[in-house]
């Protein structure tokens, strides 16, 4: 039997479903091929067109439409689809190739439309409408901070370039010190003991090493490309706190997902993170919390940029998730394993451009001193399976942890380090424990022996 008459043999899932191919200019759609009239269609992608499709699959009787995700030209015809009650699937379009029976002469959107009637798609993650809002401000500060950050380095290569070393008696040339000094060079300002009296107290460099890191040959040409840099970094910094006050109107505008009062928990005192020049803004960890009930930068590893950016990319209804296992699977933190004949052939983790994935791989990298149970876990990981495999490892545990807290709303609490040890030697114990029984033995503890006098 051909691929193609295997297919028509399947039963019909969805009935009424209709297949989408989006283009950057026009859309075409079909609905099923019993329908009475046209079945294919092809519409503009103007604003006023996309509504009349929208019409034209409503009074076809279409309940469900796939689409593939390309580009972001899906994205507008998604929210009006949705907005009208119409269940959409968005579509990995590896996933379609993937699927037997390749389409020959019909066209991309009777292929989609045939495939979803029979139930053989499967609709891509995506938040809830106020998550996605949120989501799109966050993707979009990550980017303000990647454009931001060359200038810096146009700004070191400058210097470097008059051989003023302040970048290297500084370990932060955008810090309170270096912003005052490379100011001051923009003013007019050449004098080495004027430029090194704005050092502040905290600096570990002292005044006379910021002097003579300051003598060098004032080109004009590599000051001209200091103060523009310097200006394009005062304009993506200016940007990216604007970023964040149209973040925190998002927060305040979003609604608690449950029912119970929100009262931050206390949490142990850190060392205060005087680098971070990318934090979020102050109130980020209790609008967190008031939204999802959790205090999530209470994990060990996940500070207040990691939780926004977990929270926004995963949404607070663990629900689409149905187990935890499928999660990890989906940030990309699970292994593939390739099983042919009940025997595994291969097993590794996917590569994943997953941005909550991504976020867990921080938090874990953090954990590798760390005395909590993370940082115990990740260096047992470590000492048998190498830094990078143990890192994938933690970003799971944590991961499973985060899953766990939004779906049953309880607290973390961390072990430490120790108490995981003992848990540890203990399942180890046991386990030897198990073994000898089947071979029938019984293990003895040895007591430790006195030292001699």
């Amino acid at each position: 039997m051909s691929k193609s008459k295997s297919l028509d043999a399947l039963a019909v899932v969805h009935p009424d479903a209709a297949g989408i191919d989006i283009g950057s200019r026009e859309i075409w759609v079909a609905v099923r091929p019993d329908h009475a009239g046209e079945t294919t269609r092809c519409f503009a992608t103007f604003t006023p067109d996309l509504h009349t499709l929208a019409d034209w699959l409503v009074a076809c009787n279409v309940n469900t439409v796939a689409m593939e995700s390309t580009g972001v030209y899906w994205i507008p015809l998604f929210e009006i689809l949705e907005a009208r009650g119409i269940e959409v699937f968005l579509v990995n379009a590896r996933h379609v190739k993937h699927v037997p029976g390749r389409k020959s002469d019909i066209q991309d959107c009777n292929w989609l439309q045939k495939l979803h009637s029979l139930g053989l798609l499967s609709a891509s993650f995506r938040p809830d409408a106020e998550m996605c809002a949120l989501r799109s401000l966050l993707r979009h500060r990550a980017q303000l901070i990647q454009h931001r950050s060359p200038h810096i380095l146009h700004m070191q290569k400058a210097l470097q370039q008059m051989n003023l070393q302040l970048h290297h008696v500084l370990s932060d040339i955008t810090g309170v010190t270096g912003q005052h000094i490379l100011r001051a060079i923009v003013a007019g300002e050449r004098d080495p003991k004027v430029l090194a009296a704005f050092r502040q107290p905290g600096c570990k460099a002292d005044e006379a090493t910021i002097i003579k890191a300051l003598t060098g040959n004032w080109a004009d040409e590599h000051l001209f490309v200091l103060k523009q840099s310097l200006q394009l970094f005062d304009f993506f910094t200016d940007q990216l706190a604007a970023c964040d006050t149209e973040v925190e109107a998002r927060f305040s505008a979003i609604k608690p997902r449950w029912d119970a009062p929100a009262q931050l928990p206390v949490l142990p005192k850190i060392k205060p993170n005087s680098r971070s020049k990318n934090k979020p803004a102050d109130c980020t960890r209790q609008e967190l919390f008031r939204i999802t009930g959790v205090d999530l930068v209470a994990v060990d590893g996940i500070n207040a940029n990691l939780a926004q950016i977990i929270l926004s990319e995963i949404g607070t209804d663990m629900s689409r998730f149905p187990s935890v296992k499928q999660f990890a699977s989906w940030l990309g933190l699970a292994p593939r394993n390739d099983i042919s004949g009940g025997k595994v052939l291969r097993s590794r983790t996917l590569k994943t451009g997953n941005r909550a994935g991504q976020a867990f791989r921080q938090a874990a990298a953090s954990q590798s001193r760390s005395n909590s149970a993370f940082g115990a876990f990740y260096r047992r990981k470590r000492a048998y399976l190498g830094p990078a495999q143990a890192q994938v490892a933690t970003a799971h545990r944590i991961a499973r942890t985060v899953y766990f807290m939004l779906k049953h709303k309880v607290a973390y609490q961390d072990l430490g380090a120790e108490a995981y040890e003992a848990q540890r030697q203990q399942r180890e114990l046991t386990s030897l424990k198990r073994r000898a029984a089947k071979l029938g033995f019984d293990l003895t503890a040895i007591a430790p022996s006195s030292s001699p006098p």
